[in-house]
């Protein structure tokens, strides 16, 4: 199950990506909601929040090292919990889909915007951020439950 999430996880990404890229990368933002979602293509050469901008080996390096890690404990360990198995793999599926952008491209293709009015702009993301997000936290509600 966790190479099927994995799998659906990077072709939801690719598909995501190349739309964004053919539809969004000549400047045509799509209104979603007025003032508070849209589509807006960006080319983000950092990590999350921007940080270490046009750093793509060094990032590429790292993100390859905590997929090998996760993959390696969950074929080693085999954890019995499926929360901790199918978050470790959407977190898998999100480092691999932006990877394959850094490698390709040299930047990663955001390119959903939440924002209120011009008063606030959540950072531009992409679904595999999105994937990122959600298993992190699934992980560390896997992780609080242990400690109980």
């Amino acid at each position: 199950m966790e190479l099927l999430i994995v799998l659906i996880g990077i072709i939801l990404d690719r598909i995501t990506k190349i739309w964004a890229l053919r539809s969004l990368a000549t400047g045509n933002d799509i209104i979603v909601i007025k003032d508070l979602f849209a589509f807006s293509y960006l080319e983000n050469r950092g990590a999350a929040f921007g940080i270490f901008q046009n750093r793509v080996l060094p990032l590429a390096v790292m993100t390859s090292l905590v997929i090998v890690g996760m993959v390696y404990y969950l074929v080693k360990y085999k954890p019995v919990s499926k929360l901790l198995r199918y978050s470790l793999a959407l977190i898998i599926a999100g480092a691999l889909g932006n990877l394959i952008d850094r490698l390709a491209y040299r930047f990663v293709v955001d390119f959903i915007l939440l924002h209120y009015k011009d008063v606030y702009y959540f950072p531009t993301f992409n679904v595999a951020d999105m994937f990122v997000v959600v298993g992190t936290i699934l992980l560390a509600i896997c992780i609080l439950k242990d400690e109980k």
